[in-house]
C-alpha cells in the first residue's frame, strides 16, 4: 500500500516532496522549492504525518532510496534526496536546470 501511495504521486514532469510540516528540514526544503515559478500542478508537497501508513511509507523510502527520513524529494521519478541534498543543488544553479529539463517551470 505504501509503495502504491508513493509511486502514484510521482510523474516525469513534476516535483514531489514528501514532508512532515513540523520538521525544520522540510520547512527549509519547501522554502527553497517555492522560490521557483512552477507550472500549475508541477510541484506537489505531500504531508505524510497524518497518514495511517506513515511508518510503512518511510520504510518504503528506506527500501527505495536508502534513507527513511523526510523530506524525500523527487524530481520527476528520481529521488534526489533530502534537504541537505537540495541546498547545494539550489546554490550551484543545478536545481533550476533539473527543473527546466523536466518542463516543470513556467
Amino acid at each position: 500500500m505504501a509503495q502504491t501511495f508513493v509511486e502514484s504521486k510521482l510523474k516525469a514532469s513534476k516535483v514531489t516532496m514528501f514532508e512532515k510540516p513540523a520538521c525544520p528540514y522540510c520547512v527549509r526544503a519547501k522554502g527553497i522549492l517555492q522560490k521557483y515559478k512552477f507550472k500549475e500542478g508541477h510541484l506537489e508537497i505531500v504531508n505524510i504525518s497524518n497518514l495511517d501508513i506513515v511508518a510503512s511509507v518511510q520504510d518504503y523510502f528506506l527500501q527505495k532510496t536508502g534513507e527513511r527520513t523526510v523530506p524525500r524529494i523527487y524530481i520527476g521519478e528520481k529521488c534526489i534526496g533530502g534537504c541537505s541534498d537540495l541546498v547545494p543543488l539550489d546554490s550551484s544553479g543545478e536545481l533550476e536546470k533539473m527543473l527546466q529539463s523536466i518542463g516543470a517551470l513556467q
